[in-house]
């Protein structure tokens, strides 16, 4: 199946800043996500789970950065995703692992998930998740007061604008 992709959706985690789900063991952080997601009532289209990553039964983003810059897939980008509700069909959900701090190995790891999607769907505008909240107000912008999540935690926009540079009030070190 082929979808249609304009847009490209960062996400958090909404976990702890600089705590890594993935302890190397045998559950990675998108199998974590994925086990939150299925309690939540996600669930993934089973032809297409059983096409790319049969063991993820829920998670709802293609991609997960944890904080050692560790990325991995979810679902598979011809699979419609649960990350942003109204939008789904057209787009592809990035998350990262945290709340709104995030390790250099993230930021580094985000400039290059980004940079590859862009190359597959130039036509793709890329955004936060809040940045896909209602216009409540109608006046053409989106005002934090209209915000349903904060989600991913850092303006995208403004990380655009600094060249997909770590943005130093959301620049940390990973904790042990």
């Amino acid at each position: 199946m082929s979808r249609s992709i304009n847009l490209i959706v960062i996400h958090c985690a909404a976990t702890p800043n600089g705590k890594a789900l993935y302890k190397g063991g045998t559950r990675t952080a998108a199998a974590t996500i994925d086990v939150w997601h299925s309690q939540r009532g996600f669930r993934r289209d089973t032809v297409a789970r059983e096409a790319f990553n049969p063991q993820l039964y829920a998670l709802g983003y293609h991609h997960v950065i944890d904080c050692d810059g560790r990325q991995e897939t979810g679902r598979a980008h011809s699979e419609i995703g649960a990350h942003v509700a109204g939008h789904n069909a057209n787009s592809v959900g990035v998350c990262m692992v945290g709340t709104d701090k995030f390790t250099q190995r993230q930021w580094e790891a985000l400039h290059s998930q980004v940079r590859s999607l862009q190359a597959r769907y130039p036509a793709a505008r890329i955004v936060g998740h809040r940045d896909l909240s209602p216009d409540k107000n109608g006046d053409g912008t989106i005002q934090p007061s209209e915000w349903t999540k904060t989600c991913p935690g850092f303006n995208v926009a403004d990380w655009l604008a600094g060249g997909l540079q770590p943005l130093k009030s959301h620049l940390i070190e990973a904790a042990a």
